[in-house]
């Protein structure tokens, strides 16, 4: 017997696997701590430590389905008002903002894998949402399936819901092939963004997201509680409120827009290295995943200007959004 961080085990049998079989035999085969204890002659403290190591490892992993109900209404008014491809909107609750983007994103994640197929080539933008979807992807294996990222990095402190590290994500879930934009999303000035969208590697990159079938995207807001490129660093609590002064609702992919949906030319516009907005209008599915009322005028100007012909959301946005449209009707 040896034992390494402070758990017993014999010198010949491998840890990973070891921590499979105990778990296997727990979780799969129904047998107490106290059985498998018995059976491979280890205390029953040392089955409950390997279990939480196995856990803590990622060779376990709990989760807890929710069931997703939706607005059936809702999603109708949303499909013929803003004449969507595809429309899912889960039933508001009182559950925490962060709990519900969870939900969204579980019912974005079977949207992509029911729109891709073999041999698709999948675009992602970088966010919080975006990181939902990719957390709830079960995907099948498809290694024809190439994954482009769609904006310049942002290099946040949180890495994982940027644009580089989603890209891998997702073409690792699906165990296919990625490419990354080698370029931040917002630089100094239009000069040098201009010259980065004629660098080779960009270029080529842009090339193949005209190539996009499918398109997962966040809907950002300038709402400065919620603003994902205040968070980031990229603006400051001034520009923001410039921002809004200029009439923008919102981004996707960092393109401006007003709530009827006309992108703006603001100076931040001109200095954002990704998509544009005709190529992003020539995918064929471009998801939009957002929430919550503070979303709402967001999601409808990204609607109008014809950035996402799908959306993921909840009733208290999505009523929200169709009350906004009637506002401006009248």
């Amino acid at each position: 017997m040896s034992a390494r961080n402070g758990t017993w085990f014999p010198a010949s049998e491998d840890r990973f696997s070891l921590l499979v079989r105990v778990a296997s035999m727990y979780y799969e085969d129904g047998l107490t701590q106290r059985e498998i204890s018995t059976r491979l002659g280890y205390s029953r403290s040392a089955i409950s430590r390997l279990l939480t190591e196995a856990h803590n490892a990622g060779i376990v992993e709990i989760r807890v389905h929710h069931p997703l109900r939706r607005d059936n209404e809702l999603e109708k008014a949303l499909r013929e008002r803003f004449d969507l491809r595809e429309c899912r909107v889960l039933v508001s609750t009182t559950i925490p903002y962060a709990k519900m983007l969870r939900r969204i994103g579980e019912q974005a994640a079977r949207l992509v894998e029911q729109s891709i197929g073999p041999d698709s080539v999948l675009g992602v933008s970088w966010g919080t949402s975006v990181y939902e979807v990719a957390h709830a992807l079960r995907p099948p294996y498809y290694p024809g399936v190439q994954v482009v990222q769609l904006i310049g990095a942002l290099g946040t402190p949180d890495p994982q819901i940027d644009g580089p590290e989603l890209a891998r994500w997702f073409a690792q879930l699906y165990g296919a092939r990625y490419q990354t934009l080698p370029a931040p999303l917002i630089v100094d000035s239009p000069a040098v963004r201009d010259a980065l969208m004629m660098d080779r590697h960009v270029k080529e990159v842009l090339q193949n997201a005209s190539r996009v079938d499918v398109a997962v995207v966040g809907i950002g807001t300038i709402d400065p509680s919620m603003s994902s490129l205040l968070r980031a660093g990229y603006l400051t609590p001034k520009e923001l409120k410039d921002l809004a002064e200029s009439g923008v609702v919102g981004d996707v992919c960092a393109l401006m827009f007003d709530i009827e949906g006309n992108l703006l030319d603001v100076p931040l516009a001109r200095r954002v290295v990704g998509v544009q907005a005709d190529m992003l209008r020539q995918i064929p599915l471009v998801l939009g995943v957002a929430c919550g009322a503070v979303k709402a005028a967001a999601i409808h100007g990204a609607l109008r200007a014809r950035l996402i012909n799908a959306l993921v959301t909840d009733g208290e946005a999505a009523r929200r959004v169709l009350e906004l449209s009637d506002e401006l009707c009248d």
